[in-house]
């Protein structure tokens, strides 16, 4: 016994109203409306740009040392990690943040080239493998990152 397959007619209209560019059925008959009317409007002729409302967010950083450096130790860097620093540091360019990576080498996802390594190079952090160097530790305090963590660390206004 063959299947009768019926349509209803909400998917007629949205069928006919795909097939003459508009997403919906009413969309299609505002349209007719106007051209009745003699209006003659583009569908969707005029794009507005906007910028949704900012959110605050907060960062805790790993280990932030005596003389200002901030370390951040990574195994895995995934990408929301990686655009976090990356607005952090718009917003925060004094900050002196540095990575230590198991494996600085390891590439950014399965098919890039790209390497953790080669990401930092890219946005200008430094960065090593396993453990923090005593170059980093030794380093003396700088008053400049000092303040750069006490600004960073004040919660904005609304």
């Amino acid at each position: 016994m063959a299947r009768r397959t019926t349509t209803t007619p909400t998917s007629d209209v949205r069928r006919r109203a795909l097939l003459h560019g508009y997403r919906s059925g009413l969309e299609e008959r505002i349209a007719e409306e106007l051209a009745a009317k003699g209006i003659h409007v583009a569908f969707e002729g005029t794009k507005v740009f906007y910028t949704p409302p900012i959110k605050v967010r907060s960062y805790t950083p790993d280990w932030p040392l005596p003389n200002g450096i901030i370390v951040e130790s990574k195994g895995r860097f995934v990408t929301e990690d990686r655009q976090k620093h990356k607005n952090i540091k718009a917003e925060h360019p004094d900050l002196d943040i540095r990575f230590v990576f198991s494996n600085s080498k390891t590439k950014l996802s399965k098919g890039s080239k790209t390497t953790y390594a080669n990401w930092c190079d890219q946005y200008g952090f430094l960065y090593a493998d396993k453990s923090i160097p005593d170059t980093w530790l030794n380093e003396p305090p700088c008053p400049r990152r000092l303040a750069a963590i006490e600004r960073a660390s004040k919660k904005p206004k609304a």
